[in-house]
């Protein structure tokens, strides 16, 4: 089994309202971080998957801080594609950060909105962690039954796309699964309000430019440089 990444002993979690009554944990990772560290070492055929999902990763966010109006180092539809791909990558990548890189803290500071009770942001809080370890739980049996079985696909020649697709899966859902319940079980959570984040409560509802000129914003305050992007995502997604 691999081990605990060699991460930070300490977090900070940012608890973002993205919509009336909605709050989503959040946090960013420092440069050449991606929550999996430590995971790769070793030999076996799960050290492998789990040093493949951290090159993916890795190339990912390389993608992710490219300028979306650079052209592709190469042109043509596959090179299109692989972008697109990773682009795709690096969203699943912003919403699982959290939960991987709890896994190898001792203890966090909760940052939530001035306008709630310290108790009632760290009853939010963990209520979002068993949500997440049950949904990444029930994900992880049924895309690692989908990955056995498609090892039938490997009489096929040319590269098992689609064992690939659900070993991404496996790993990513395992790792997410153990964040959750470590952040329940282990780690010691400091609640400390954040007045900026109060801002952010009704964004959701604002016209689009208004609603990201306004996160653009609270993020600069916060030196938060990918929270407008994660924003944008989460709040439209529940709207």
């Amino acid at each position: 089994m691999p081990g605990r990444p060699r991460q930070p002993d300490s977090l900070k979690v940012f608890l973002v309202p993205v919509g009336p009554g909605r709050h989503v944990p959040y946090c960013e990772p420092r440069d050449g971080e991606h929550g999996t560290a430590g995971d790769g070492a070793g030999r076996g055929p799960w050290h492998g998957l789990v040093r493949r999902f951290r090159e993916v990763l890795a190339a990912a966010e390389r993608s992710r801080v490219r300028p979306p109006d650079e052209p592709a180092d190469e042109p043509g539809l596959l090179a299109r594609l692989q972008r697109r791909a990773l682009r795709w990558v690096a969203d699943r990548v912003a919403e699982q950060r959290l939960l991987w890189q709890l896994r190898g803290a001792s203890r966090a500071t909760l940052l939530y909105p001035s306008d709630l009770a310290a108790a009632h942001a760290e009853r939010l809080l963990r209520e979002a962690l068993r949500r997440d370890a049950d949904r990444h739980r029930r994900w992880l049996i049924v895309d690692g039954i989908i990955f056995v079985l498609t090892g039938l696909f490997a009489l096929v020649p040319g590269p098992n796309l689609l064992a690939y697709y659900f070993a991404f899966r496996v790993v990513g859902h395992f790792l997410s699964w153990r964040g959750a319940r470590h952040g329940l079980d282990r780690v010691a959570w400091t609640p400390e309000a954040c007045p900026p984040l109060v801002e952010l409560r009704r964004a959701a509802e604002l016209d689009p430019g208004v609603r990201r000129a306004r996160v653009r914003e609270v993020a600069a305050r916060l030196d938060l440089p990918h929270l407008a992007a994660f924003f944008e995502r989460i709040a439209l997604r529940g709207a």
